[in-house]
């Protein structure tokens, strides 16, 4: 069974900036695909950063440029790192891992979950 548990969540003004952290597993961080995810309510659950066992991300078009994942396989954490945060940022954000091939924004390939963490993004 793989644990994940996010940190770092909160209440920003708009330009600011919030970094969120998520413990994994010990050994999993540097096997699996790692991702965060987020869900806004009244809205489907969408990718935001993945990165995979040997490093190579995948950032999505809504967020690149603001938005950097990275992950310290000694410290088995890996970290969404995020800029000029905007009002429609505003969701729960979960952290993901995905222990099949491949590694892309897509939730129905991970197979395990943490709670998430709220972000809240105000004008």
């Amino acid at each position: 069974q793989v644990h994940l548990v996010e940190s770092g969540g909160g209440s920003v003004q708009a330009g600011g900036s919030l970094r969120l952290s998520c413990a994994v597993s010990t050994y999993t961080s540097s096997s699996y695909c790692l991702g965060w995810f987020r869900q806004a309510p009244g809205k489907e659950r969408e990718g935001v950063a993945v990165i995979d066992f040997d490093g190579t991300t995948k950032i999505a078009d809504s967020v690149k440029g603001r938005f950097t994942i990275s992950k310290d396989s000694n410290k088995n954490t890996v970290d969404l790192l995020m800029n000029n945060l905007k009002p429609e940022d505003t969701a729960m954000y979960y952290c993901g891992a995905d222990a099949g091939w491949g590694c892309a924004l897509d939730d129905t390939d991970f197979d395990y979950w943490g709670q998430g963490t709220q972000v809240t993004v105000s004008s």
